[in-house]
């Protein structure tokens, strides 16, 4: 027997699929909450819960289903967590793999569909709606990746560099001698060329090819 737990404010997707999981014969839903809040307090003092997955939504009341995966890890580092949310742009889709996320699927996504994505990931498989899929492949892309690498000025990737080690706009300009909008031109010739469009794609990507 599979025990999850659900964090999702629609009422009506959240019932829908506790009666949904009710019949499962090898899925048991042991929680079921609004909010990552909720769900912490629910868990506080109560040491029967045992969960072996989460289903989590991102855009929730409080606290964030991304923000609140590191909370929720503390408290069961041993918990799957699969995104179940209607996003589909980049910038959450690597937010979330990047705080622990091991599936990520669309809300659209058929009940039968998610409990098999449920016992895919139990069996150790990484599930992800096949649109999620594909942008993390063309992501990782080797021959894209080589093709981008080659293509920043040496002040473009000396920004990139300062980007990941978290310094600010402001702090850029100051290092370079250059003003902020001149930074935001720059970065935004560097997200063209490199086909990002958030900061933690950069990131991610700095990380995967080495700007």
């Amino acid at each position: 027997m599979i025990s999850i737990g659900i964090i999702e404010d629609i009422d009506e997707i959240r019932d829908s699929l506790k009666e949904f999981f009710f019949l499962q014969n090898e899925i048991l839903c042991e929680i079921a909450a609004n909010s990552v809040e909720s769900f912490l307090q629910q868990t506080k003092n109560n040491t029967n819960f045992n969960l072996d997955l989460l289903l989590l939504d991102i855009e929730l009341p409080g606290i964030s289903g991304i923000n609140g995966m590191y909370l929720i890890k503390e408290r069961f580092p041993n918990l799957e967590i699969i995104m179940l949310t209607v996003y589909e742009d980049s910038d959450k889709i690597f937010r979330s793999l990047q705080a622990g996320a091991n599936g990520y699927l669309i809300k659209t996504t058929p009940f039968p569909q998610i409990a098999q994505a449920i016992f895919d990931l139990y069996k150790g498989g990484s599930p992800m709606s096949p649109i999620i899929a594909r942008k993390v492949i063309r992501f990782f892309s080797p021959s894209k990746a080589k093709k981008s690498s080659t293509k920043l000025t040496p002040k473009e990737t000396e920004i990139v560099q300062y980007l990941v080690d978290g310094q600010s706009y402001l702090r850029i300009a100051e290092l370079l001698g250059n003003s902020v909008e001149t930074i935001r031109h720059h970065i935004k010739h560097i997200y063209t060329k490199l086909q990002v469009s958030s900061k933690a794609e950069l990131i991610s990507k700095n990380y995967k090819i080495g700007l």
